[in-house]
């Protein structure tokens, strides 16, 4: 699994998600086996890990390899001639500073401390998983509500029933809301009255629910959904928004080049998402899997800019006007195209 940061005026995350996603876990949890136990602590500005080594026979230091970069870490025993790996893997919580690690025998056990580069953030674990960023995302999101795009309304509605579990917030979907109000269901609706009646009133939902926090709100698939519409997006731009896309993409680079044509040419209401997940097939069994990397590519959306919820917070309190992400002082008229004035900035 890999990230992108990329070509959108107020950048997008890119992540493509493939089968391997919910294997890679699997993996490092028969990794985490080895060991017969383990200790994880974070002590603000660094991280220390303690590796039992009771059970691997280890003479000294000599027989112990160590090596963290980024957000990689790998740790090695040689055992009457052999290698054994005891950590091998790439999904650290975020990232470390490689020159400042320090690792050293305690007794029976393997002492590794990592610095990090943001003392700033709290680590729930040293790896991240669906735990660690369950945990993590709440002091990152700071109570802003998520909404979740794309084409299948179904896909939209388990991935965010997933995070609004995961994350202690509400879970709201827009066309049980839409047909609580219409009495009768979405496809009858646009049947009767049309798929631009339907965006319209959907529309109005999201408005009603813009001002709302921690919330997880999965809207509407399909040419009917306000989502899909680049002129819907005043009342979206209120949350984090995360554009679920199906690929047939089969490769990493493929699939970049498919989100930078669409968010290129934005002929498509989903190109203004925060963050962009390519989906490699679909298997409701697999929604947690999606919602893992949803959450992943918010994190690391919000640390590339810490300010985003506030600024998110500001842009409903000037009434969602549509101005995101250049935000317009208070007393600025939507309506005025020309309008030129200067953006609304956070203190620091």
């Amino acid at each position: 699994v890999s990230f992108y940061i990329g070509v959108h005026e107020f950048e997008n995350v890119f992540l493509l998600v493939s089968q391997s996603f919910l294997q890679f876990g699997i993996c490092c949890l028969a990794i985490l086996n080895l060991w017969s136990m383990l200790q994880f602590s974070d002590g603000s500005s660094e991280v220390e890990l303690r590796l039992q080594l009771g059970g691997q026979d280890v003479l000294s230091a000599k027989d112990i390899f160590v090596d963290a970069d980024g957000t990689s870490l790998t740790v090695k025993v040689q055992q009457a001639g052999s290698i054994i790996t005891l950590i091998d893997t790439n999904s650290l919580f975020e990232k470390i500073k490689p020159a400042e690690t320090i690792w050293y025998i305690d007794d029976d056990q393997l002492v590794i401390s990592l610095k990090k580069q943001d003392p700033n953030l709290k680590w729930p674990d040293i790896m991240e998983s669906w735990e660690s960023l369950s945990a993590g995302s709440m002091q990152l999101l700071k109570g802003t509500s998520i909404y979740i795009v794309g084409d299948s309304t179904e896909i939209n509605q388990k991935v965010a029933r997933e995070l609004a579990v995961a994350l202690g917030y509400t879970p709201l979907v827009t066309k049980e809301l839409l047909e609580t109000f219409a009495k009768q269901t979405v496809d009858s609706w646009v049947v009767a009255e049309g798929s631009d009646s339907v965006a319209e009133a959907e529309s109005a939902i999201l408005e009603s629910l813009s001002s709302h926090v921690r919330a997880v709100v999965a809207t509407l698939g399909g040419s009917h959904g306000a989502a899909a519409r680049i002129d819907k997006w005043r009342h979206l731009y209120s949350g984090f928004s995360i554009w679920l896309s199906q690929t047939e993409a089969t490769d990493e680079d493929s699939a970049k080049e498919e989100a930078r044509r669409h968010i290129k040419y934005g002929n498509v209401g989903y190109t203004n998402a925060d963050v962009v997940v390519k989906l490699q097939g679909w298997d409701a069994d697999h929604a947690k899997s999606v919602a893992q990397a949803s959450l992943s590519a918010l994190k690391r959306l919000i640390l590339s800019d810490k300010k985003l919820p506030g600024k998110k917070s500001l842009y409903i309190r000037l009434g969602c006007r549509g101005d995101w992400p250049n935000i317009k002082p208070p007393g600025w008229d939507p309506s005025n195209a020309a309008d030129a004035a200067p953006p609304a900035t956070l203190p620091n």
